[in-house]
């Protein structure tokens, strides 16, 4: 019986751990800290409870618009702490993961400090004990990447959120991907004066047009200051409002003051103090260099989520530690790269994607097509009094299949995961536009995007009269049968 070695006990790691137990290997896992990783501890789902806390603040705004009378709500920050911590201790006790692990056979240690290679099947543990193995998988996730500028210290990162003592007044969050806009989202729904510095030509870089835009234009609409093709950063000073930023060129520098200063500025992988030089484990920007197979440079040791750099989201991490533990125990025989992987934000409105964005489809099919439906196209987003937003989907004009969709807009991460599954199933928008969703929704969005897209492609037979009507749209619920006149 093989024994595998499993280094961090998140996503990646515990579902590593339990699929090489399946598939019978001998199986220790080793986490430094807490079992759950980053996100359940003091990542997406605390932060999720803010979210929840800032759309609470934003609906409360509507209360009049619906015959509710009442006082404003204020933020109570240490309740509202105490409540994120209290959620993070729920789903500790609800996944029971120690338990999970030890009832399938799987050797726990946890709150063991740092693991090192001693050589490459020889691991130090933090409290000075050695596991052998056979093969190892690194899942040690990632950490905030640390940038170094005159005061930088200064400045506050994602994991200060939860000692606050109160809101900030004003803060100045530098980096606008995924945690910075979210951050920047729950703080201004909060009352706090709210900059958003970005060293890239737009927020949400890595996203599609549609989403960078929408979510630029509503942050300014709520107030927010974005800024954008920032130069580098020169210091963080003391000032009379709090702290003062300074950034750009040296011949034309500017400056933002707020009582805070924030950075998320990206993800590296938890790497350090791990050995890996010693072992011959090949690294690259940061994190584990691996192959389609999530094999290292060294043929015995594997690694998965975070620390790999590949997708970085918590059900991609789980998949890979899945993918890592056959390969590992079973031989290397299952390559893997990801593909259709629906993700997005809780920002307000969320934004959502999944596939390709339009500029990606266009560089690899120059004829695709796309259709894009406002929110207040749908008749819940006009119930609701939540027109914001819009879908955007991009369809290959040569096969007909969904290459990606797009969505800012209420309930953004929901909607998107019924285009994913279409793309699963290898759907042609054709029977996405024929599904006989439920109304009032706003998935419904998606259907009257694909059966946009369906006119847009052509196959749909249209009198003249009725095809040169350009400005006409689709109602939600209006159906026209693609193969008939």
């Amino acid at each position: 019986m093989s024994r595998v070695v499993v280094i961090g006990g998140g996503p990646a790691g515990v579902t590593a751990a339990l699929r090489a137990r399946e598939l019978g290997a001998q199986v220790a896992l080793v986490e430094q800290g807490r079992l759950g990783g980053t996100c359940t501890n003091d990542g997406c789902v605390p932060t999720r409870v803010l979210a929840k806390a800032a759309r609470l603040m934003r609906d409360s705004e509507s209360f009049g618009t619906y015959g509710l009378e009442t006082e404003p709500p204020q933020v109570n920050l240490q309740r509202l702490l105490a409540r994120a911590q209290q959620v993070v201790y729920g789903l500790h006790e609800k996944k029971q993961l120690r338990g999970h692990l030890e009832r399938a056979g799987v050797e726990v240690h946890t709150e063991v400090g740092r693991a090192a290679f001693v050589d490459a099947h020889t691991l130090a543990l933090g409290d000075g004990r050695r596991l052998v193995g056979d093969a190892f998988i690194l899942c040690t996730g990632g950490h905030g990447r640390q940038v170094s500028f005159p005061g930088s210290e200064r400045a506050l990162t994602y994991r200060d959120v939860w000692t606050m003592a109160r809101l900030p007044g004003s803060i100045a969050i530098v980096g606008a991907a995924h945690t910075g806009c979210q951050l920047a989202s729950i703080f201004a729904s909060f009352g706090s004066t709210v900059s958003l510095l970005e060293i890239g030509p737009r927020i949400l870089g890595r996203e599609d047009d549609l989403v960078s835009e929408a979510l630029t234009d509503s942050m300014r609409q709520r107030g927010i200051r974005v800024l954008t093709g920032i130069a580098e950063l020169s210091a963080i000073e003391e000032a009379p409002a709090g702290l003062r930023l300074r950034f750009g060129p040296p011949q034309a520098p500017d400056e933002v003051q707020a009582e805070a200063v924030l950075l998320a500025v990206g993800w590296a992988g938890a790497i350090d103090g791990l050995g890996l030089q010693a072992v011959g484990v090949q690294v690259e920007r940061g994190y584990v260099a691996v192959n389609d197979y999530f094999q290292t440079s060294v043929e015995h040791i594997f690694a998965a989520g975070d620390v790999t750099g590949r997708m970085m989201l918590v059900q991609s991490g789980g998949h890979e530690g899945k993918i890592a533990a056959e390969n590992a125990v079973l031989g290397v025989g299952q390559p893997y790269r990801h593909q259709i992987v629906p993700h997005g934000g809780f920002t307000d409105p969320e934004y959502a994607s999944v596939g390709l964005t339009e500029a990606q489809a266009r560089a690899a099919e120059p004829g695709c097509i796309t259709a894009v439906v406002p929110y207040a196209d749908i008749d819940r987003a006009v119930i609701d009094d939540l027109r914001e937003g819009a879908c955007k989907l991009v369809v290959s004009a040569e096969n007909h299949r969904i290459l990606g969709a797009h969505v800012v807009g209420e309930q953004a991460l929901e909607i998107v995961q019924l285009v994913a599954a279409g793309m699963a199933a290898d759907m042609w928008v054709e029977q996405l536009a024929e599904l006989e969703l439920a109304y009032p929704t706003y998935t419904a969005i998606i259907g009257l995007a694909a059966r946009r897209a369906v006119h847009a492609l052509g196959v749909m037979p249209l009198a003249p009269q009725w095809s040169a009507l350009s400005g006409l749209h689709l109602t939600e619920w209006e159906r026209r049968d693609p193969y008939q006149a």
